[in-house]
């Protein structure tokens, strides 16, 4: 790699990581908020708080990661082109295919690590998620029971529990049960603990009563108890993980088990999972040789890169969002990845074949003498003299 080479892909993966850890930031803490009931109605700490939404990270750097490569190389250009760089060195004898070898080294460097999360470190993430979200909910006695608050531990079944003291001691417990229809149980205990033995986990309850009221009975059955136990192994109880498709490492969709059931009942979103795995690490290439396209050839001072600033991300946009759609439908419709693939190479191709033939993509002159119009329009009423008088 050249001088030259060095100092421009210093300078777009600089640009790509301020990007992209500026999106990926902002972007998770929106989703991140979603997930703040863990630690306000399971509680949880902040720890598994920002543990479990971190994981979700690697999944959003995969969208993101292309995207944040087309704004580095547009910003890029732009810097050359505003010093003049690009000029000088198109003068000197560095044609335009030959300034985009820099862009591809970049572009590789991007396209290998969104393989690799594609590929193993995303997926590996969200069965982590799995794995501790199955591992918080067995432990709901200890963290959905808060002191003073009605948790309600599935529909009909509500447990409150006023102070939680020292060895694990519940005091001042109260529970509705309304689960089965045919009868409706509200016990109140002075204190009690959570036991847990080979049997299963029990809310022993100790000093209280518990009354029961049954369907077409006018009176209710009230018992007084010294010691009861309350059985709460449903909810204790570690549910068995069940990894989804995006939660299936790349190879694993590329060799799926013949008789494995997730497989046998959905092949298609298997397939439709896999080229959308395959398709990530191709979108950077699509993307630089739609920005360089755009903004790589040299130019005068007195051409405007606005409409080719503008008509870069229009284009990246449009090939995305088809992209996206073109993922929904392959769901139901195998053939259409192919088409996703063809939108692919049709970008890739285009761009490089504008790049080697010097093609300055301009907008119409109408267009452009029409927006002038307009500006000069806007400027002229915009400097209009105010009224004498009118501010009195």
């Amino acid at each position: 790699m050249g001088s030259v080479d060095s100092y421009i892909f210093r300078m777009t993966m600089t640009s790509f990581t301020v990007v992209l850890a500026s999106l990926t930031g902002v972007i998770w803490i929106t989703q991140a908020l979603r997930g703040i009931d863990l630690m306000t109605s399971q509680g949880q700490t902040i720890v598994t708080f920002l543990g479990l939404t971190g994981l979700a990270v690697p999944v959003l750097v995969l969208v993101i990661a292309p995207v944040a490569l087309m704004i580095a190389v547009a910003h890029t250009l732009s810097r050359l082109a505003t010093d003049s760089e690009i000029i000088v060195m198109n003068a000197a004898g560095l044609s335009p295919i030959r300034l985009l070898r820099p862009f591809i080294f970049a572009t590789i460097a991007v396209s290998i690590l969104v393989t690799i999360i594609s590929a193993y470190i995303a997926p590996d993430g969200l069965r982590r998620i799995s794995r501790w979200d199955s591992e918080i909910t067995a432990d709901i006695l200890a963290n959905i029971l808060q002191p003073g608050r009605f948790a309600q531990i599935e529909p009909n079944l509500t447990i409150r529990v006023r102070e939680r003291q020292p060895g694990g001691l519940l005091v001042g417990v109260f529970i509705d049960d309304r689960r089965d229809p045919k009868e409706r149980i509200s016990i109140v205990a002075d204190h009690g603990s959570v036991v847990k033995n080979k049997d299963g986990s029990f809310l022993v309850l100790e000093d209280g009563n518990l009354e029961r009221f049954e369907a077409g009975k006018q009176d209710p059955v009230l018992v007084a108890f010294t010691r009861y136990a309350f059985d709460m192994s449903k909810f204790s109880r570690a549910r068995d993980v069940t990894y989804g498709i995006r939660e299936l490492y790349l190879w694993e969709l590329m060799w799926p088990a013949a008789d494995d059931p997730l497989y046998v009942k959905m092949p298609n979103r298997f397939r439709s999972e896999m080229h959308d795995r395959l398709m990530a690490s191709i979108y950077p290439f699509a993307f630089t040789a739609i920005a360089f396209m755009f903004l790589g050839l040299p130019r005068t001072t007195r051409q405007s890169r606005n409409f080719s600033m503008i008509g870069a991300v229009a284009l990246a946009f449009t090939v995305r969002l088809a992209g996206f759609a073109c993922s929904v439908v392959t769901h139901n419709m195998p053939w259409v990845a192919a088409v996703q693939y063809l939108l692919l190479a049709v970008s890739i191709g285009g761009g490089v074949w504008v790049i080697a033939n010097h093609v300055v993509i301009e907008p119409p002159a109408r267009l452009t003498e029409a927006l002038k119009t307009l500006s000069e329009s806007l400027t002229r009423l915009l400097r209009r003299p105010q009224p004498s008088g009118s501010g009195a």
